[in-house]
C-alpha cells in the first residue's frame, strides 16, 4: 500500500512539475497553471466558487482532470453550466471539497469524509487501487497556499435530488409520499433543510392495523398525521455513526427517538433500520421496517406526574441535597418530553426542551433546581389552562 502511495505521489510531483512554487499559489491558481483542469476551472467560475477557493480558508480538493470531465455525458455538463442550474453545479463541485487540509496519509483510516456539499464521500485508501467514490487517484498531496489537491480520474456525482424525489425514485415509499402530500409537508421536505428522515417502507405501513392508513389520510385527521410524520424527521444530516453516538435524536415533533445497536442492526424506537445513509441533496434517508407512532401522556397524567415530582423533590431540596432534587426534576421532564403530551402544540414541547437545556447550562445545583422548578410550574400552568383545570396546590422550595 505504501508503495502505491509513493508511486502516486511521484506521479503527482511530475504532474505538477510545470507549476513553479505551487505552495505559493492558491488552489485555483495551481489548477490553472497545471493546464489540465480547464473544465474544472470553467465550472468553478460558473458556480461563483473561484473566490472561495482563492481565499484564506483551507480546503482539500479532489480535482477531476479534463480527461475525467470528458467521461461525462456532454449534455449533462452543458446542462449544469446553464445559469438556471447554478445551484446543482455548486452542489456537484462542493462534493469534491472537504474543509481543512487533509493529506492522503491522514485519510488512510477513513471510510468516508463529509464534504462541503454536506453529503458524505466514500474513501478507500487501503485497497490495491486507492479510490474516492468511484474515482481513482492520479496524484496526491499537491500543496497549495490554502489547501491541498488530490487529482482524480472521474467526476464525483452526488445525489442532486431532494428527499421526496429520492424516495419516489426508490419506489418503496408510495404510502409515505402519499401521507406527506396529505399532510402538506412536501414543500418542507423538498426545502433546503438539511433533514434526516427515518422513512417507513410501504411494507411498514402495510403492517399497521387494517384501516389505520386510510383513517390517517382523512382531512379531519390531518393534525395527527402531521405529528406522526414529524416524529420521523430530525433536523440536520444524522448518519448512522452519529446517531449511535447520540443515542437520542430530537424530532421535528419536539419529541426524541432512541437509537440503539442490536444483533440485527440499528433500531430506532424498536424499528429496524433496513437501509441507511441514503444521501439526498437536502438530507439523508434511513429506511425503517415499521412506522414510529408517538405515544402520549394525557394532560391529567402530566399534571399528576408534575405534582408528584414536586412533592417528592421539595423535602429533598429542603434537606440540602440539591443534586438529588435536580435529578428528580430532570427525570420528570425527560419522561414527559419522551412520552409527549396529548394535544400539546409544538411550542409546549419546545418549552420542555428549553427548560432542560437551561438547567444543563446552570452549574450551581441550588440554582439549577430552581430553574427546573420554575419550569415545572410554568409547564403545569400551561397544561392546566389547556385542560381547564384549577392550578395545583403543592409544596414550594424554601
Amino acid at each position: 500500500m505504501k508503495q502505491v502511495f509513493l508511486a502516486i505521489t511521484v506521479i503527482g510531483t511530475l504532474f505538477f512539475s510545470m507549476v513553479a512554487s505551487a505552495q505559493q499559489k492558491t488552489i485555483v491558481e495551481t489548477a490553472v497553471a497545471a493546464g489540465n483542469f480547464t473544465n474544472l476551472v470553467t465550472a468553478l467560475k460558473a458556480a461563483d466558487l473561484v473566490d472561495t477557493l482563492n481565499g484564506h480558508a483551507q480546503f482539500t480538493v479532489f480535482a477531476p482532470t479534463d480527461e475525467a470531465f470528458a467521461k461525462l455525458d456532454p449534455a449533462l455538463l452543458q446542462s449544469l453550466l446553464q445559469p438556471e442550474n447554478k445551484e446543482k453545479l455548486s452542489q456537484l463541485l462542493t462534493f469534491h471539497v472537504v474543509a481543512g487540509r487533509v493529506a492522503a496519509r491522514d485519510a488512510y483510516e477513513l471510510n468516508a469524509a463529509t464534504t462541503v456539499n454536506g453529503q458524505r464521500l466514500p474513501i478507500d485508501l487501503r485497497g490495491d487501487v486507492p479510490k474516492v467514490g468511484d474515482s481513482t487517484f492520479v496524484a496526491t498531496d499537491i500543496q497549495c497556499s490554502n489547501g491541498v489537491i488530490h487529482v482524480i480520474d472521474s467526476v464525483l456525482l452526488p445525489n442532486l435530488e431532494t428527499i421526496p424525489a429520492t424516495a419516489n425514485a426508490v419506489g418503496q415509499f408510495n404510502t409515505l409520499l402519499a401521507a406527506v402530500g396529505a399532510a402538506g409537508l412536501g414543500d418542507v421536505l423538498s426545502g433546503k433543510g438539511p433533514f434526516t428522515v427515518f422513512a417507513p417502507s410501504d411494507d411498514a405501513f402495510a403492517a399497521l392495523p387494517a384501516g389505520t392508513v386510510e383513517s390517517l389520510l382523512l382531512p379531519e385527521n390531518k393534525r395527527k398525521l402531521i405529528d406522526i410524520l414529524k416524529y420521523h424527521v430530525v433536523s440536520g444530516r444524522v448518519y448512522d455513526n452519529d446517531a449511535l453516538k447520540a443515542v437520542r435524536a430530537q424530532t421535528l415533533l419536539g419529541r426524541s427517538v432512541e437509537i440503539n445497536f442490536f444483533t440485527d442492526g440499528i433500531r430506532v424506537n424498536g424499528a429496524r433500520v433496513a437501509a441507511k445513509n441514503i444521501d439526498c441533496s437536502n438530507g439523508v434517508i434511513h429506511v425503517i421496517d415499521s412506522v414510529l407512532l408517538p405515544e402520549t401522556m394525557s394532560r391529567a397524567e402530566v399534571m399528576n406526574t408534575l405534582t408528584n415530582s414536586i412533592n417528592t423533590a421539595v423535602p429533598v431540596f429542603n434537606s440540602g441535597d440539591h443534586g438529588q432534587c435536580c435529578d428528580i426534576y430532570m427525570q420528570t421532564m425527560e419522561a414527559i418530553n419522551s412520552a409527549g403530551i396529548d394535544g400539546a402544540d409544538p411550542h409546549t414541547m419546545s418549552m420542555i426542551s428549553q427548560i432542560m437545556e437551561n438547567a444543563r447550562k446552570t452549574h450551581a445545583l441550588r440554582e439549577r433546581a430552581w430553574v427546573l422548578r420554575r419550569g415545572i410550574d410554568s409547564l403545569y400552568s400551561r397544561v392546566s389552562t389547556m385542560s381547564n383545570i384549577m392550578p395545583m396546590s403543592t409544596q414550594t422550595n424554601r
